[in-house]
């Protein structure tokens, strides 16, 4: 149930990032230099329809991680550029070519030895405070230097390095999320509003959100997808191993696969990141479709 919940929700983030994208296109530059451009998004009625897809999202990605473990639920969520793929090509227009199809194609193949060989077990479902403060400042670090990075660079690569550095924090909400969720299960609403778990889930979560709709603005959703989905499990797995202390199946072998399934999936991701238009930059004023859309190659 866990792995279908987190399937679901990879479709929905799917859907939500290129609805939001979509909206985007219609405000112009969006940058966190000037958040009056982060406000138009409000007035999209696309931008608006994802955001409300993308709550949904959120919801069965909190249920899947309430039934399974960290290092499965969030690798699945991978599959979020394999589902974006076609709706962007229908919805803004986005180029697919064979190296989208095939690297999508890469991507399911190493899920598929990842959950299938891990399976991981054991674990806990929460962390102490000094740990997870720890984990924070890496990932908060690491989340300025790649903004820092984009805002320097062409679409393609500001679509790449700000969606790399909404999936570090969506990786490090979702790992805050099992244990918000292990509290508001265990002890209700009341105790979980007045943990620190929960807020520094959901502050991590917006931070994300934001960082996320500059990268869509690019027009490039592709990359965004792409990175935003590559980086999100590596946080959540790396975190769900050192911090809560979950390990995958035995024997040796059967970890040795799928740390190499988990590899090629997300090397599949990267491989859809670095594709290229084939005319150059695309056009930003493409909210069309299909039809707009340069031919599969």
């Amino acid at each position: 149930m866990a792995d279908l919940l987190a399937l679901i929700a990879a479709a929905c983030f799917a859907l939500a990032a290129t609805l939001q994208q979509k909206g985007a296109l219609g405000v112009g530059d969006v940058s966190l230099k000037h958040p009056k451009s982060l406000l138009k998004l409000a007035g999209q009625r696309m931008w608006l329809y994802g955001s409300g897809v993308l709550l949904v999202g959120y919801v069965l990605q909190a249920a899947a991680l309430d039934r399974g473990r960290l290092s499965v639920v969030q690798p699945l969520l991978v599959t979020t550029i394999v589902f974006a793929l076609p709706l962007g090509y229908w919805l803004t227009g986005q180029h697919v070519g064979r190296r989208e199809i095939v690297g999508a194609g890469v991507v399911v193949v190493g899920l598929i030895l990842f959950t299938v060989l891990g399976d991981p077990a054991g674990g806990k479902d929460n962390a102490s405070a000094d740990e997870w403060a720890i984990a924070t400042a890496i990932v908060s670090v690491l989340s300025v230097l790649l903004v820092i990075l984009g805002g320097r660079g062409a679409p393609a690569r500001k679509a790449g390095t700000y969606g790399a550095a909404a999936g570090l924090l969506y990786g490090l909400s979702a790992s805050l999320c099992k244990p918000t969720v292990e509290i508001l299960d265990a002890s209700g609403v009341g105790t979980m509003l007045s943990s620190w778990e929960f807020y520094a889930f959901a502050t991590a979560g917006i931070i994300a959100f934001v960082v996320q709709q500059v990268s869509l603005g690019t027009g490039r959703l592709a990359p965004s997808v792409a990175t935003t989905s590559v980086m999100n499990p590596i946080v959540s797995v790396l975190i769900g191993i050192v911090l809560l202390d979950e390990t995958l199946s035995e024997p040796t072998w059967h970890k040795v696969v799928a740390w190499v399934g988990l590899g090629v999936a997300l090397g599949g991701a990267v491989v859809i990141s670095m594709a290229r238009e084939p005319d150059g930059e695309p056009d930003r004023a493409r909210p069309e479709g299909p039809a707009h859309a340069a031919a599969p190659a």
